[in-house]
């Protein structure tokens, strides 16, 4: 077993779950909105100055079903390179 964590842009939110569901990965999970933090793409703060957020992922699954996740996330990237959209695995 995998754990697979995605952390994006709210924006990119929707995206990110069709293309989950296009390659038929991410079935099950667990969504943390509206989380905060400073990444190489600049701080998501949800305050007056910083006011984007992020919103976090997580995800258990055997090693091909993290593939497709993979290739989900990075099609969604392709399209919104600049929205700061990150995906890590743990075994």
């Amino acid at each position: 077993m995998m754990r697979v964590e995605i952390i994006a842009n709210h924006s990119v939110e929707e995206n990110i779950l069709e293309a989950l569901k296009l390659e038929g990965v991410g079935k099950y999970y667990t969504k943390y909105p509206g989380i905060f933090g400073v990444g190489a793409s600049g701080p998501r703060m949800g305050d007056a100055v910083w006011p984007e957020e992020n919103f976090a992922m997580i995800i258990w699954c055997e090693q091909e079903e993290a593939l497709g996740i993979e290739r989900a996330v990075a099609d969604v990237k392709k399209i919104f390179p600049n929205e700061g959209i990150k995906v890590f695995g743990l075994p």
